[in-house]
């Protein structure tokens, strides 16, 4: 009883806070404001032209290795791309950087089948799972987990930061009485958003957390995986982005998207050390600060108009350099191609 009450309660939770109405409701407004874009931008594909050098413009379907290829190594926490099922591969590179590691597929959005592996047999069990090629990412320790967006127009010198999104993974403190599973029961963003049917979860759920302990349910920093996104926009400053004109340079013909990073502290990301990027989004990425808890449903769509107007911008000024749109028949293609490759992910969740 007590279960189906706390259901209750967070889906009424989902219905009056906005951050979690599924993709297709919240977005439904873009489906009338895109096609102006595209109008005006005489492509139905114009956002491929914004990010040359990234499949698509990094809409979607993009590889996420072969965007790893176009940052500065020094960025970067060690990684190789595995074939699907290549135990052997995938055993020596573990074995080279150690657990825990990241598994994740090349190809993939809102962290499906993306994975903490913390020894050979969670490995093996991600082997045996995983339809796709994928890549196995040395785990990043550092405190901080941030998505710091960035746009630079072509033709200027310089770009500038639109947004910064601060992660704060799902977690429960422990009161030395309850397990975790009885701690998530309180919280409807736990009950929305995490599957505790998962087997990752199956020891955890059980533990019975001492007074005051602090419990990370899950290190995935992923909005749809139970992390709370904060808008750390104030962070924003004249040093921070040089920085990121810095490392953004340092990426051929990249314009428009979202670092996805994790650093040491906002002091030393200022002064562009110690950080590690985990993820590069193109086209298709989104102003995780609007994620918020009780931030302005119009503030949210401004801000994603706003990107989107953006991203039309770039892409007609990259245009008129002689980068082409993608026709209506490779974009067509392209789509089928994400369907298809979609439903493989599907179909090993």
């Amino acid at each position: 009883m007590h279960r189906t009450v706390s259901r209750l309660k967070s889906l009424w939770y989902k219905v009056t806070h906005w951050e979690f109405w599924p993709f297709a409701v919240l977005y439904f407004p873009v489906n009338f404001y895109y096609p102006w874009l595209a109008f005006k931008c005489r492509s139905l594909f114009f956002f491929t032209a914004a990010n040359p050098s990234i499949d698509f413009g990094g809409m979607l379907g993009e590889s996420k290795s072969a965007i790893f290829d176009l940052i500065p190594e020094k960025y970067l926490p060690a990684y190789r791309l595995i074939a699907p099922g290549d135990e052997s591969m995938a055993k020596a590179f573990a074995h080279q950087i150690g657990y825990p590691l990241i598994a994740k597929p090349d190809i993939g959005e809102r962290g499906k089948l993306v994975e903490k592996i913390n020894d050979e047999q969670a490995l093996e069990k991600y082997l045996a799972k995983c339809p796709v090629p994928f890549l196995m990412q040395a785990f990043v320790s550092f405190p901080l987990e941030l998505g710091v967006f960035f746009v630079k127009y072509p033709n200027t010198t310089e770009g500038r930061i639109t947004s910064i999104v601060e992660k704060d993974f799902m977690s429960v403190v422990g009161d030395g009485h309850h397990t975790v599973r009885q701690l998530l029961d309180s919280n409807p963003r736990a009950l929305l958003q995490i599957d505790t049917n998962h087997p990752r979860f199956q020891l955890l759920l059980e533990e019975i957390p001492e007074r005051g302990k602090e419990v990370t349910v899950e290190g995935i920093g992923n909005h749809c995986r139970g992390t709370t996104f904060l808008n750390a926009n104030n962070r924003i400053t004249g040093q921070l982005n040089r920085t990121f004109n810095t490392i953004a340079k340092g990426i051929k013909d990249f314009h428009f998207g979202r670092f996805d990073l994790r650093c040491t502290s906002w002091s030393d990301l200022e002064e562009g050390k110690n950080l590690m990027i985990l993820e590069l989004n193109g086209a298709g990425a989104e102003p995780g600060h609007i994620y918020q808890p009780g931030y302005s449903l119009w503030k949210g769509y401004r801000a994603i108009f706003w990107h989107l107007s953006t991203l039309a911008e770039i892409s007609r000024a990259n245009r008129k350099k002689g980068i082409p749109y993608w026709t209506f028949a490779q974009g067509w293609k392209k789509m089928k191609t994400i369907r298809a490759y979609n439903r493989k992910i599907e179909s090993a969740l």
